[in-house]
């Protein structure tokens, strides 16, 4: 087989590539065929952008089930125990699929009318425990409130119960904390998780009071969470 092929010059904006299509060797008789011309896409340039696209986000149609989308940070702590940032309305049908008894709420900013009429419909209690969002030097964490939320945590007949602020990284993050040293996890681990949600923000405060936080007072009731089994 012979192949022929030119290349334009680097100031065209295409390339020509000539092809000669050769007979088979079994189909003699027939007529050779004229060298077909492929005309190539131009060159890419660094100027081009290859992700110069639109993407289609449409939701599905409305003979579709709706998505669940759950709360800013949304985790499981525990058994019955779950943390997030505050949840709004797109949030309340993945809040009905854990079942949710209680929710602890650590802003002193009023409950939303329409979070609020969503605990009546589901028959979710609310204890807040008000806790301002300070920024460093300024923090300032009110450990008689945040003993008393988590006397509200570690009682079962409150779970599955929801623990929130607004971005759900320190005030949540601290409880959390609290609970972890009262289920003997090590400072480094308590750490550790508080980071993973807090990211850049974490505050040497915050993580300063978990240290400090004595567990003692709570040692006495049961826990019957996962974590706090040997």
């Amino acid at each position: 087989m012979k192949q022929h092929t030119t290349v334009a010059s680097t100031a065209d904006t295409c390339k020509t590539i000539e092809i000669a299509v050769v007979e088979r060797q079994h189909h003699r008789s027939q007529p050779l065929l004229p060298p077909q011309a492929i005309k190539l896409s131009p060159v890419p340039t660094a100027d081009d952008n290859p992700y110069d696209f639109e993407v289609n986000y449409s939701c599905a149609d409305d003979n579709e089930e709706d998505f669940f989308i759950p709360p800013l940070n949304f985790a499981m702590v525990d058994n019955g125990i779950f943390r997030s940032g505050f949840p709004d309305v797109d949030n309340f049908s993945f809040l009905q699929t854990l079942g949710l008894r209680s929710i602890i709420y650590l802003c002193p900013e009023p409950y939303p009318e329409a979070n609020m009429e969503f605990l009546k419909e589901n028959d979710i209690r609310l204890f807040q425990f008000g806790i301002k969002n300070s920024k460093e030097p300024f923090v300032n964490i009110p450990e008689e409130k945040i003993r008393e939320a988590l006397g509200v945590l570690i009682d079962v007949r409150n779970h599955p119960v929801l623990i929130h602020c607004k971005r759900g990284k320190h005030r949540t993050g601290c409880l959390v904390g609290c609970l972890r040293k009262l289920q003997k996890w090590c400072l480094t681990s308590v750490f550790d998780e508080y980071q993973r949600f807090a990211a850049a923000k974490a505050r040497v405060s915050d993580q300063r009071f978990m240290e400090l936080f004595d567990a003692s007072s709570f040692k006495q009731q049961s826990l019957p969470f996962s974590c706090s089994k040997r």
